[in-house]
Order: C-alpha cells, then sequence, then structure tokens
C-alpha cells in the first residue's frame, strides 16, 4: 500500500507540472510572434518609408529643378521655384453660369501672383478692367467646364493670360482661387 500511494501522489504531481510548461510555451511563443511581427512592421515603415521617400524626395527635386530651368527658358510660368511674388487679393467674383436649362452660380475668390511691386501697382490701377474681364470669362463657361480639376487648371490660365493681356507689361505669374463654390 505504502507503493500504492507513492504512485499515488507521484501522477498528480506529474501532471500539473508537463501542463505548466506547455502553457508557458504556448505565451512565449505568442509574445516573440507579436514582438517580431511589430519589430518587421516597424523597421519597414520607419526605415523603408525613409530610403522611398528619400529617393522618391530626390527624384522629385530633380523634377522639379529640370521643369523649372525649362519653364524659365521658355519664358516662364506659373509654379517658378525661383522667388515667390507679391500677392495681390481679388475682391469675390459672383457670377451665373452659361447653363441653359439650370440656374447655375459659381464664386471665387482670386489672389494673383506679380512679379514684383511694380506690376502690383499697375494692376490696381487696372482693377476695373481686370474684374470685367474675369467676370465676362466667368459668365461664359457652363457647370461642366468648371467643375473638373483639368477644367480649374484651364480656367486659372485663362485668367492669367486675359489680366497680362490688360497690362502695359506682363508681369503676372499665376491666379490662385482661394475660393471656388459652384452652386
Amino acid at each position: 500500500m505504502a507503493d500504492a500511494a507513492a504512485v499515488d501522489e507521484k501522477a498528480p504531481a506529474a501532471a500539473p507540472a508537463s501542463a505548466f510548461p506547455i502553457k508557458m510555451l504556448i505565451i512565449v511563443s505568442v509574445v516573440a510572434l507579436v514582438v517580431g511581427v511589430g519589430g518587421a512592421f516597424l523597421v519597414v515603415k520607419f526605415m523603408g518609408g525613409a530610403s522611398k521617400g528619400a529617393e522618391s524626395s530626390e527624384d522629385h527635386k530633380a523634377d522639379t529643378e529640370v521643369k523649372t530651368e525649362s519653364k524659365s527658358e521658355a519664358g516662364g510660368k506659373h509654379g517658378q521655384v525661383a522667388s515667390p511674388g507679391v500677392m495681390f487679393d481679388l475682391d469675390p467674383f459672383i457670377v451665373n453660369l452659361a447653363d441653359t436649362p439650370d440656374v447655375r452660380y459659381l464664386k471665387i475668390t482670386l489672389k494673383l501672383e506679380a512679379e514684383s511691386e511694380a506690376v502690383s501697382a499697375d494692376l490696381s490701377v487696372h482693377i476695373p478692367q481686370i474684374r470685367d474681364a474675369v467676370l465676362v470669362l466667368l459668365s461664359s463657361k457652363d457647370v461642366n467646364a468648371v467643375r473638373t480639376t483639368q477644367g480649374k487648371f484651364q480656367l486659372r490660365d485663362e485668367i492669367t493670360q486675359r489680366i497680362n493681356g490688360l497690362l502695359k507689361k506682363p508681369g503676372v505669374r499665376s491666379a490662385y482661387f482661394t475660393e471656388f463654390v459652384v452652386q
């Protein structure tokens, strides 16, 4: 009987001892997996993203320099990087669009980028002519022409050309929309 009692005592003691390492092994494995995946994510996110961002940034800088050189050789256009121009504010424009079945309105606010203070002074002298030219241009557009991104870029270029046509010496680099609402 002493042998039977000894065997019974060893059997229950052996069962919890073997269950404990399996649970511990599973917990350690899960923790190691989570730490490994999290560490790999951080390495890819910070190290991989930084090197791609640096390459992308260098490519973008090279493209910008090439575009700037070609634009400066071609006489310049909006988007030049050389030096920021003088900003000239215009009052908001509210016009009826040229849509025939529906009545649509366009409200825009513009800022003009002038090359110098002299051009800015010339702009302030010609405000009535500038407003008239922009109003006529805007009211000739329909909603389909101004709703797309391409249409907005085209409208910006047309406004810049019309305003430069009114000045003695073209000096407006670009027109910027600070408010653009179609209703």
